[in-house]
Formats: structure tokens, sequence, C-alpha cells
């Protein structure tokens, strides 16, 4: 990598107000925002609106679409294929 081109990796505190849920792991991501973590060290927090821990698919409340009701419903309303 090319010195002095890339933004700073370091430590960055991800945390989901939804969910009460937050991780530590690096990033580009800075904030203004610090927390002091579960180790005593203090780092920048940025705070997410969804994360695995309030996503439907990760929580399993994810709603299944019925695509079948769907089409055949299109079916109905305009006369089914026309081939």
């Amino acid at each position: 990598m090319k010195p002095g081109i890339h933004p700073p990796y370091a430590p960055v505190v991800f945390r989901d107000r939804a969910a009460g849920f937050a991780f530590l792991t690096r990033s580009t991501a800075t904030s203004e925002k610090t927390i002091e973590w579960d180790d005593g060290h203090t780092y920048p927090v940025v705070d997410v609106e969804i994360s695995s821990a309030s996503h439907p698919f990760y929580t399993g409340t994810a709603r299944v679409l019925d695509t079948a009701g769907r089409v055949e419903r299109f079916q109905r309303r305009y006369g089914g294929t026309s081939r």
C-alpha cells in the first residue's frame, strides 16, 4: 500500500441502539462520540440503525412473501398468459 493515501484503520465500536447490541471491530469509520469498552479502553462509537442483532433475517422474524398467490392474482386480474 502507498503510504499517506489511506485512512487510518483502527478499533471502533459499532452500536445498534434498537437492539442494545455493540461490538468492537477494526474499521476506517470515525466518530466524535466515544465509549468506554469492557477492556477499560475508550474507543470511537458509531451508531447503526440495524445489525445482525435486529435484522429480521438473522432474528428469525422475516416474513415470507407469497409469490404464488401474487402470480395467481395477476392471472385472474389480467386473463392469464397470452401465448
